[in-house]
């Protein structure tokens, strides 16, 4: 018989063990201590995340799974973030919470673990624990929501916010038709129905290997997933008899294969940080630039918002992940596998493409090259990127004077006033929303236009951030600066009126100043004057240890793995 993790607390005698097992029994038979794998579900669930509030009932289904194979299964809530909730940003916590799941999952007594999560942090931070603790693990995404209309329209969740309240402030729709609107976006369980952070880390889990090759994409409110729930909980027991842990799956392979995924599906730019942050955790040698090198050239072939038209469910019923990478099989990397412990190509073979509309076939494709871009110069020395997919072609390659923001507040304050000296030519640039400035770099770079220019027919303007935007947002948005104002990068120096370049295809962000005069400029006390000066607790840790958007955002005491060994006992 294998010899068991659990058994260090269950199976070795004397006070201690009785403990263990007599506060556990609850019902439980004596079979349940002996020689049974012991599987957390690291639960997400919480009302206060809208999007996992059905995971409690995923949860129930893995149970299920587990029992049937012969584990012994126990719901473990963890830290769950709501996106759209939490204040300053959801991103300030990601760390937070996957060093907490890390630590419970290595304190107790567990053999493996399943993931559920669906909001945008909850399946990094998931993953970024199990990938620190080592036990075998695999994702159950909670998937997206159906599809609500409004009018007789589909609606994107995120997507349609954005483009709906630019309407209202151009004058176009009335601000009643748009409130609304908000009690028919959200129409069933699940996270954002649009090709944002939640769409796109799900699927990217799937190409990692750590999902159940299908998983991904299936509708919250779909009784498939409480099926895939079940089998994922037979699944984990196996794993652990053949000791099949994250960093055997999730290998430069599997990076690779998320990077081409990123492209063809038109995924989140904040995949970059998320993927980044996890190779830290795996000390994979993972970069900003394998980010342009391996997905420059991948075409985009799924057609959703906010890159085209269609929405999750439709991705879904068009034939899913695997259609899509079935059409760009030939750049995967083959020999990286998924937790079932074949190979991610070797489940692609009978995937069918049902509706072209939503998923092109590879010479028909919505863009023959949609990659992140990632950008340098000397407004970003570290880098930045750029999402060409949702970006205006005109302005990828473009000059205008900045319009600078030294806070969102200031950009709140400003950004409607009728004497702004702005035109669809210009530059906004906004300052002071990284990691530390913030802190917890939001989703602020995908910056509302000035009333004035939307009020004359114009949708977009080339707009430069050190922060993040959502998955869900479109437009020429420069975002990622690195390194960040608030830690001395060249963005801390740009003035209004200043010449900024921007030539995606040579990949460049620049300042058209010297180098030695933009050297001798002051930085912006205004800025400075601005950022945030937490005195205690984890705002306090973060801003002290976080480090730059072009390596993940991570913290740098959290970097790499502790494993999972406990070395002393409890009593």
């Amino acid at each position: 018989m294998t010899e068991l993790r659990s058994d260090a607390w269950y199976a070795t005698g004397g006070r201690n063990a009785y403990i263990h097992r007599a506060w556990m029994r609850r019902g439980l038979p004596d079979s349940a201590f002996q020689g049974r794998p012991q599987i957390a579900i690291a639960n997400t669930a919480s009302d206060l995340a809208p999007c996992n509030s059905h995971l409690n009932e995923v949860a129930e289904h893995v149970k299920r799974g587990v029992w049937e194979a012969g584990g012994v299964p126990h719901n473990l809530p963890v830290v769950s973030i709501g996106e759209t909730q939490v204040r300053p940003t959801a991103m300030l916590w990601r760390n937070m919470a996957a060093m907490a799941i890390e630590e419970m999952l290595r304190a107790n007594p567990i053999d493996a673990v399943v993931l559920l999560g669906g909001c945008d942090k909850t399946i990094p931070s998931l993953l970024m624990a199990a990938a620190s603790v080592d036990l075998p693990a695999l994702v159950v995404p909670g998937g997206p929501m159906l599809t609500g209309t409004f009018r007789g329209a589909p609606l994107g969740c995120g997507t349609d916010v954005w483009r709906l309240s630019e309407e209202v402030r151009a004058g176009s729709l009335p601000e009643q038709a748009f409130l609304q609107s908000d009690s028919s976006m959200i129409r069933s369980r699940g996270h954002c129905n649009t090709m944002g952070t939640a769409s796109t880390m799900g699927l990217l889990a799937e190409s990692l290997g750590m999902t159940l090759p299908g998983s991904s994409g299936i509708p919250a409110a779909d009784s498939r997933l409480l099926t895939r729930a079940h089998e994922a909980g037979r699944v984990i027991v196996d794993m652990v008899a053949r000791d099949l842990r994250p960093s055997q799956v999730i290998t430069t392979g599997s990076f690779h294969n998320a990077i081409v995924a990123l492209a063809a599906i038109g995924g989140s730019t904040n995949a970059v940080v998320h993927l980044l942050a996890l190779a830290g955790r795996l000390n994979v040698p993972l970069t900003l630039d394998d980010f342009d090198r391996v997905g420059a050239d991948v075409p985009l072939l799924v057609d959703l918002q906010p890159a085209g038209r269609f929405l999750m469910e439709d991705l879904y019923r068009a034939g899913g992940l695997a259609a899509v990478l079935r059409q760009v099989v030939d750049l995967l990397d083959h020999d990286a596998v998924t937790v079932l412990g074949a190979p991610l190509v070797d489940s692609l073979a009978d995937a069918e493409i049902w509706d072209r509309e939503v998923i092109r076939l590879r010479d028909e494709p919505l863009q023959p090259k949609a990659g992140i871009a990632v950008l340098r110069g000397n407004l970003a020395p570290n880098g930045a990127i750029i999402k060409p997919a949702a970006a205006s072609a005109h302005l990828l390659r473009h000059r205008g004077r900045a319009v600078v923001f030294d806070s969102i507040e200031d950009f709140h304050a400003r950004i409607d006033d009728p004497d702004l000296e702005v035109d669809a030519d210009s530059v906004l640039v906004l300052r002071g929303c990284g990691p530390k400035g913030y802190p917890g770099m939001p989703e602020v770079s995908n910056m509302p236009l000035p009333t004035k220019l939307l009020k004359q027919g114009v949708r977009d303007v080339v707009r430069v951030c050190d922060g993040r935007m959502s998955g869900t947002a479109y437009g020429t948005v420069v975002l990622h600066v690195a390194p960040e104002a608030a830690a001395g990068g060249p963005l801390d120096k740009v003035q209004t009126g200043d010449w900024i370049i921007l030539d995606v295809g040579a990949r460049r962000l620049d300042i058209d100043l010297p180098q030695q005069d933009l050297d001798a400029r002051e930085p912006s006390q205004a800025m400075r004057d601005r950022l945030a000066t937490p005195r205690r607790g984890w705002e306090w840790l973060y801003v002290n240890t976080v480090m730059g958007a072009d390596t993940g955002a991570d913290c740098d005491f959290l970097i790499g793995s502790s494993g999972n060994r406990v070395s002393r006992e409890s009593h």
